[in-house]
C-alpha cells in the first residue's frame, strides 16, 4: 500500500511539474518573441500577418538571423512561400534581401500561385510600399552623392582660399621686409 501511495505522489508531483513548466512556457512567450529558426513553407494570409507581427516585435539581432534564414531557404529551394515571408520581412529588415531582387520575384508570380484574393490584395499593398523604400533609397543615396560632390568642391574652394590668403600673407610680409631694408639702407646712407 505505501509503495502504491509513493507512486501515486510521484506521478502527482510530475504532473505539477510539468503543469507548471507549461504555464511557465506561456508567460516567457508573451514576454519574447518567437524567433523563426525555420520558416514555415505554407503561406496563408494569417500566417504572413503572424510572421509580419512577431517580426516587428524582434530585436534586430533576431530579425537578421530569421532573415537570413529566410534567404538561405529561398537560395536553396525557392518558394512562393518563403519568397512571401520576404517580401513581409523585407518592410521591417534590410536582412531580408534586395528589395528589386524581391520586386522582380514577386511580379514573377503566376495567378494561380495567389488565388486567395486577400493574399493578392496583401502583396499589392507590401509591394507598393517596397516600390516607395526602394525609391526614396536611391533618391536618398543620390542626395548622399550630391552632398559629397557639393563638400568636396566647397574644400576644395576653402584651400584655394586658404592658399590666396596664405599667398596674400607671405607678399605682405615680402613688401614689409622690402620697407624695411629700405629704411635700413635709408638710414646706413644717411650716416
Amino acid at each position: 500500500m505505501q509503495a502504491l501511495f509513493m507512486r501515486v505522489l510521484a506521478l502527482v508531483a510530475s504532473l505539477l511539474t510539468i503543469s507548471g513548466c507549461a504555464e511557465m512556457d506561456s508567460s516567457v512567450k508573451e514576454h519574447f518573441p518567437t524567433v523563426y529558426s525555420a520558416p514555415v513553407v505554407h503561406s496563408d494570409i494569417d500566417e504572413l500577418l503572424d510572421f509580419g507581427n512577431n517580426l516587428a516585435n524582434m530585436t534586430t539581432a533576431s530579425r537578421t538571423e530569421t532573415c537570413r534564414s529566410l534567404m538561405k531557404r529561398q537560395k536553396d529551394e525557392p518558394e512562393i512561400g518563403v519568397l512571401l515571408h520576404l517580401m513581409v520581412g523585407r518592410l521591417l529588415s534590410d536582412a531580408c534581401g534586395d528589395i528589386p531582387k524581391i520586386l522582380d520575384e514577386i511580379a514573377g508570380i503566376p495567378p494561380a500561385g495567389l488565388s486567395d484574393e486577400r493574399m493578392r490584395h496583401l502583396v499589392a499593398i507590401h509591394t507598393e510600399a517596397l516600390k516607395r523604400i526602394n525609391s526614396a533609397s536611391r533618391k536618398l543615396g543620390s542626395l548622399e552623392r550630391k552632398h559629397k560632390t557639393v563638400q568636396n568642391v566647397l574644400e576644395t574652394k576653402d584651400a584655394a582660399g586658404s592658399k590666396k590668403e596664405e599667398s596674400r600673407l607671405l607678399r605682405e610680409k615680402l613688401e614689409a621686409i622690402r620697407s624695411m631694408e629700405k629704411q635700413l639702407d635709408e638710414t646706413s646712407e644717411g650716416k
